[in-house]
């Protein structure tokens, strides 16, 4: 049986001014973390749909870093991939986004956040009847994010963004799936006529609810594991949780006198020697390492790190660090090509 081609929507404009300073080099999707950048474990979530091979991708990349970078990653990545990529110019939200991408948008749709990490398996949307679906997970203090109300009938009511009350705790984690993406259009085109905006910005959930007024019949689909790379804590976060769970995946690379903490991620083009590498260290591509101890962090490809001990650290692209090698424990967050020397 073939199915209609899916589309896969991934807004990734905006300016992750929270990940500096790895974002002014790099879109914030390609910071990495537990052995691959937050693209490739978005990208993964994906292997679960019912006809994998029949989606297609709509990346929506800022000017200059994303528009550069993120084709380029892809075509290396995901070369048989049907992607198209549409630039976001002006920072008007998430519904303007999608609006940009209009062109490439019809049949069925799933619009998730580049930085929205969730465990589910998307198979069950070859039998799903609703008009929506909005994954939520319950958490102890929705004040920062938005909230789906559901009624009695199960139905999505409305969606509240920053609610003042903590009642409602079912937050939306920024994937969503529209079985019409022309009914989900025709609702933006209506928040956008009538200037339905919050801080300058044009919300999915406002989209959503404006749908719903119109009859659409919205869900939830509930889960239980969203992890966030959203800031350099978060992403510390998220690298330590994520090899919590896959484990330790550690390449043959080049070591003397390495000893391991798991779980770890080392890629196999490494080169260690003399260090203690771990617990919840990512060590990335064509890394030197030399009388250095590192837990905790993520050390981004083609790095240099010598004589010096780092936890809860970020370590951009091709850095450079040079410790005292005094064993003194230090925290860093460094972006690319950065030079260290403490």
């Amino acid at each position: 049986m073939t199915h209609e081609t899916m589309k896969i929507v991934i807004p990734m404009a905006g300016w992750g001014t929270r990940m500096r300073p790895h974002t002014w080099s790099k879109p914030k999707p390609l910071v990495s973390v537990a052995g691959k950048t937050s693209l490739e474990h978005v990208m993964d979530m994906f292997k679960t749909l019912p006809d994998p091979d029949n989606a297609e991708f709509i990346f929506i990349v800022g000017p200059y870093l994303g528009e550069m970078q993120v084709p380029a990653f892809i075509k290396e990545n995901y070369p048989n991939l049907k992607a198209h990529y549409v630039v976001q110019h002006e920072m008007k939200g998430q519904s303007h986004a999608l609006w940009l991408a209009r062109e490439y948008l019809k049949g069925p749709m799933i619009m998730c956040f580049s930085d929205t990490l969730m465990e589910t398996d998307f198979s069950f949307l070859d039998k799903e009847e609703a008009d929506g679906v909005a994954w939520v997970m319950p958490v102890e203090d929705p004040r920062r994010f938005g909230v789906a109300e559901v009624g009695s009938d199960g139905w999505v009511t409305r969606f509240i963004e920053k609610p003042q009350s903590m009642d409602n705790n079912l937050v939306v984690v920024g994937c969503y799936y529209f079985k019409d993406s022309d009914q989900l259009l025709k609702a933006i085109d209506d928040q956008m006529t009538r200037g339905v905006m919050l801080k300058n910005e044009y919300f999915m959930t406002d989209a959503i609810s404006i749908m719903i007024d119109g009859g659409a019949k919205v869900r939830t689909q509930k889960i239980s594991t969203w992890l966030d790379t959203g800031t350099i804590d978060a992403t510390l976060d998220t690298n330590k949780l994520l090899l919590e769970k896959i484990g330790s995946k550690v390449g043959k690379f080049e070591g003397l006198n390495v000893e391991i903490v798991e779980p770890v991620a080392i890629h196999e083009s490494a080169r260690i020697s003399n260090a203690k590498i771990g617990p919840f260290a990512s060590i990335g591509a064509n890394c030197v390492i030399e009388n250095a101890q590192i837990s905790e962090s993520v050390v981004e490809p083609d790095c240099e790190i010598k004589d010096a001990a780092l936890t809860r650290s970020l370590i951009g692209r091709q850095a450079k660090v040079k410790g005292r090698g005094d064993g003194h424990v230090m925290q860093l967050n460094i972006g690319d090509t950065s030079s260290v020397n403490l």
